[in-house]
């Protein structure tokens, strides 16, 4: 079986695309590489996979051709992220995902997976799940809802189309990310021994490791069609629905170093605590990993060199470089121009 995954370089794709391999399918990735190729390394060797350098906006249709799977995680990814352009966000996470999809009917692909998120709920008091009203507060989750309400309609007996709305994740990633809730964590506690923790502390998040993320697309590759066509399902566990002061504290605890609790922002105006009931009843999808886990592998990580906090690893640090970069570079050319 031959699938296509767009933003494939990215913090779930990296892991993502090994899974896949791993599991017999072969593998196309579609990405603008605005973070590199390294992530890939590890699978460019692999005769079952091919990278594409490219852009979900405007890619040749014809790629899709013997495609049987389309997995869509390109977009411009977290809120903070979302509101730098929120015009080009609205572009790439909604107009150029619904290209995709529609591209891949006409294309004749059996299957499509958005990738969205569950911060399309907001900040909304109780437990939601799948047919709870969304309250999407940016743009990322606005063009979230936009994209799945575009796309979901697509379906039909020889289109499957799925939505998958993530929990927060956090793991260790070829991509890797810190601005990430516990990889931050845990990063600002293995640099300083201050746990970084966003006022007033009690919002809820839901989690998921980024290995888990992978199967759960695998999972839903695997699913009939009857089990997964026009679906919607929160990926994550009920039992890593976690206020964000009381993680801090556990995650500081399983690391087992000294900590110390450093607040800053304003308080936070999303929290949703989610129910991921659907997904473990009909798919029969439940986690590996926990969020003690998760922590313990990053903080190794960073402590035997093999992982490192860079530019890259924050998403909208990056973005805010590449963009003063370009400006600068459009600069540079109207002077010499000029001159």
């Amino acid at each position: 079986m031959n699938v296509l995954v767009t933003g494939g370089a990215g913090y779930i794709g990296s892991t993502l695309i090994p899974a896949l391999l791993d599991n017999g399918y072969k593998v196309k990735c579609l990405d603008r590489l605005f973070f590199g190729r390294e992530s890939l390394n590890q699978t460019a060797s692999n005769p079952n996979f091919e990278l594409m350098k490219d852009d979900v906006r405007w890619f040749d249709p014809s790629i899709l051709t013997d495609v049987d799977v389309v997995i869509d995680l390109a977009a411009l990814s977290n809120d903070p992220s979302g509101e730098l352009d929120p015009a080009k966000t609205l572009d790439i996470n909604y107009l150029g995902r619904v290209r995709v999809a529609k591209l891949s009917k006409g294309c004749g692909v059996e299957r499509y997976i958005l990738a969205s998120s569950c911060s399309v709920y907001g900040f909304q008091e109780g437990t939601l799940d799948e047919n709870s009203p969304v309250y999407p507060l940016t743009t990322y989750a606005k063009a979230n809802i936009m994209a799945e309400r575009a796309v979901l309609p697509l379906s039909d007996s020889r289109f499957t189309v799925t939505v998958l709305r993530l929990a927060t994740v956090y793991g260790l990633s070829g991509r890797m990310r810190f601005d990430l809730a516990i990889n931050g964590i845990v990063l600002g506690l293995y640099k300083t021994g201050k746990i970084p923790v966003m006022r007033d502390g009690t919002q809820w998040r839901p989690f998921i490791h980024v290995k888990d993320a992978a199967k759960a697309f695998i999972t839903t590759i695997e699913s009939a069609p009857d089990k997964v066509n026009g679906q919607i399902f929160n990926v994550g566990s009920n039992d890593q629905n976690y206020q964000i002061h009381p993680l801090a504290e556990l995650i500081g605890k399983s690391v087992g170093v000294p900590f110390e609790i450093e607040w800053y922002g304003s308080p936070d105006k999303r929290s949703y605590k989610v129910s991921f009931n659907k997904i473990k009843n009909m798919l029969n999808f439940t986690p590996n990993y926990t969020a003690r886990e998760g922590a313990v592998e990053v903080y190794n990580a960073l402590k035997e060199g093999k992982v490192t906090d860079s530019l890259k690893t924050k998403t909208v640090e990056w973005y805010k470089y590449l963009l003063e970069a370009h400006a600068l570079a459009k600069e540079v050319s109207l002077r010499d121009t000029v001159l």
